[in-house]
């Protein structure tokens, strides 16, 4: 019987030898930026789509007028994103036109892509509703020029609308073609992007608003919500006036005002008088719940002190608002009950 023999691979193999094989390389495993990645929400703030679905409408009817080829403008979307990752999805060239929007105190930006207005060039000239290549060079004064004209009617509409909502002043701080002068806000910070569309002749371009999220904070409730247009309710329209109307208020008439030193004061004694010398030509101010209204005249009416008004304070008309005592009234006579006849000095 012939003996097997293991051969020296064989051997090598069992005792763990021979060649040693190739490391695996590690792969190359880096920190994920969670930052890159594109932050989007969608919806959340119903009030401000509402508006502009009445924008949209009122904005149509009047860039008709300038491109008659226009026929239709949509709102698309409405979205929150990072303002970086927004810019960068902007097409080179671009029209950013940097808009105030007081009371508040941030500026949003409104957006006019490139092929939108190469198309309405386009077509105001008679050619056709496409757009063409412009690679490497920025709008001409005849194509600044539309853009000046289509941001003015976008402008005087969106203002239009808000005035049903909550009076605004819009003003253009300026056109700019590099988005690096366009900065509202830092880069990282959210955004509420309105994305619309316009077509002319069949091809559809795109134009946006860009508001920095924290411009419509002190109106929030109005903006994150669907109350925005809400049909008002009659029945409780006369209910709060019925309750308003009833509501009673404090009213005084100061009889006089007059400065001493405290010498003089400590030197008093029971029974001293202090003459106020008020005379029925007097203008007296006749404060309401605490704060001066009107000017009155002290009179009275049978056995009861009235007062007759015969101005308003601050020559407004209403008794509201400035430090000024300017006469500005018509007189109206005011008497009768206790709650209205006022007596304190």
């Amino acid at each position: 019987m012939s003996e097997e023999f293991l051969s020296q691979e064989e051997i090598d193999a069992l005792l763990g030898g021979g060649e040693p094989k190739k490391e695996e390389k590690a792969p190359d495993v880096r920190p994920f930026d969670f930052s890159q990645v594109e932050q989007i929400k969608k919806g959340g703030v119903p009030g401000l789509e509402l508006l502009f679905e009445r924008w949209v409408k009122l904005f149509r009817e009047e860039i008709r007028r300038l491109v008659p080829q226009i026929s239709m403008v949509t709102k698309e979307s409405v979205y929150i994103t990072r303002f970086n990752n927004f810019m960068i999805k902007i097409p080179m060239p671009a029209s950013y036109s940097i808009v105030s929007m007081k009371p508040f105190k941030e500026n949003f930006l409104f957006i006019l892509d490139s092929r939108l207005v190469f198309v309405v060039i386009s077509v105001m000239f008679g050619g056709p509703a496409k757009p063409f290549k412009i690679e490497g060079r920025e709008f001409t004064k005849l194509e600044m020029r539309i853009i000046q004209d289509m941001v003015k009617i976008a402008l005087f509409t969106f203002e239009d609308v808000w005035k049903e909502v909550y009076p605004v002043e819009l003003e253009l701080k300026g056109i700019e073609l590099n988005p690096a002068l366009a900065r509202i806000v830092a880069g990282n910070e959210k955004v509420i992007v309105v994305e619309c569309t316009m077509d002319i002749d069949g091809y559809e371009a795109p134009f946006f608003f860009c508001f920095p999220q924290g411009l419509f904070m002190p109106i929030k409730e109005l903006i994150f919500s669907e109350s925005l247009f809400a049909e008002k309710d009659p029945v409780w329209e006369s209910h709060l006036k019925e309750k308003v109307l009833r509501t009673k208020l404090k009213l005084s008439l100061e009889l006089g005002k007059k400065k001493l030193k405290m010498g003089e004061v400590l030197a008093w004694k029971v029974g001293d008088r202090l003459p106020l010398e008020v005379s029925k030509e007097d203008l007296l101010r006749l404060c309401v719940e605490g704060r001066p209204k009107f000017y009155a005249k002290l009179g009275k009416v049978k056995d009861r002190y009235a007062a007759l008004i015969q101005d308003y304070i601050n020559g407004v008309g209403d008794g509201r608002g400035g430090e000024g005592e300017e006469p500005g009234g018509a007189g109206e006579r005011v008497g009768g009950s206790p709650e209205t006849a006022g007596g304190e000095g």
